[in-house]
């Protein structure tokens, strides 16, 4: 893969590549539902969210549902599927965000990582960790670093013998050593997170 050799100066993340794995992003066609599913999964098990998720598309009849069409679904109906109040209006302001100002591929093609952060995180519900994790896996941007997301920084813990007792200085820490792997850094955290075994999680 194209970013393997560069990401392999780092010594101490090169030993990451060793068992052959390597990833490819992929682009999601549908981003408010993306985004729906990230909220919807927040703070469960990816078993149940798994199954909240399948029966929020069951009531579509199995299909994806388009942003109008969750705007249009009664609370009640997705407060019985198993979403908390708050989900239920995260989901909905989605939806209304994405009907009022649009939240296609082509409109967020043409933005920054950052503007892109900057736009969705406009909408209740949404923070900049959920919207570095649609970069990532959603819009297959190749150098994202989320550094709030708890797995990244426990790898980096573990890997590079940081510590978390200061905050400021973990953070710089983390953002030299990741200043680095530019412009490959999503791989790098996908990386990171395979080594700890776990899935992005976000820290508070």
């Amino acid at each position: 893969m194209h970013y393997i050799e560069h990401l392999s100066k780092d010594r101490r993340l090169k030993k990451l590549f060793a068992g052959g794995t390597t990833y490819q992003l992929k682009k999601r066609k549908n981003i408010p539902l993306y985004l729906c599913a990230s909220i919807m999964s927040q703070q469960l098990s990816v078993k149940v969210a798994d199954v909240i998720y399948q029966r929020f598309l069951n009531l579509f009849d199995g299909e994806e549902p388009t942003p109008q069409q969750v705007i249009d679904t009664p609370s009640e109906t997705l407060r019985a599927i198993g979403l908390s109040n708050a989900k239920v209006s995260y989901v909905k302001n989605v939806a209304t965000f994405a009907v009022e100002f649009g939240m296609e591929h082509r409109k967020l093609a043409k933005m920054t990582d950052e503007e892109v952060i900057m736009y969705l995180t406009r909408i209740k519900g949404v923070g900049r960790w959920t919207v570095e994790m649609l970069l990532m896996f959603a819009l297959g941007r190749e150098d994202v670093f989320a550094i709030d997301d708890l797995g990244i920084q426990n790898a980096m813990i573990g890997i590079y013998k940081l510590k978390r007792e200061d905050k400021k200085k973990f953070r710089a820490d983390m953002l030299r050593i990741s200043s680095k792997w530019t412009p490959y850094r999503t791989y790098a955290c996908r990386h990171l997170w395979r080594w700890k075994d776990n899935a992005p999680e976000k820290k508070g």
